[in-house]
Order: structure tokens, then sequence, then C-alpha cells
């Protein structure tokens, strides 16, 4: 299954589902790359409670933000 092939995922704050690894993991899995940081080529912010200064880089770039749920959501 590579349906996250050519999408790069970057989490901030909290997750209260999973821990950070167990999130990058599914995301590999799928073909997708988790990134530490956001820039124009970030397809999606994961944001979780406290999220800080990368969902406001997201936001300013226009890039879509999930949350925990519809990131969840994307896997099933």
């Amino acid at each position: 299954d590579a349906r996250f092939a050519g999408k790069t995922f970057v989490l901030t704050g909290a997750l209260s589902k999973f821990t950070r690894e167990e999130a990058t993991e599914k995301i590999e899995l799928l073909g997708g790359k988790a990134s530490g940081s956001v820039s124009k080529k970030t397809t999606y912010v994961v944001a979780g409670e406290n999220a800080g200064s990368k969902l406001q880089k997201a936001e300013a770039l226009g890039i879509p933000v999930l949350t925990e749920d519809e990131f969840l959501a994307l896997l099933d």
C-alpha cells in the first residue's frame, strides 16, 4: 500500500493516540516521508496538543493541518 507515496508529513505537538515514532513508522510503511520541519513541500501537518511554531508556519503557507483523528482516518 503506497497511498502516501510522494507525500511529506510533519508531526507537531503532543500526540495522544501513538508516539511520534509509531506515527512515523505508519507514514513510511505507506510510502510517505516524515519530516521535522515545515516547508512548501510539506503535504500535511499532523497537529497534536500544544502545537506551536510548526502549526503557525503551516497555516501561513496554506498547508492542510490534520488532527490526530483525521490522520487516523487516512490510515484506515
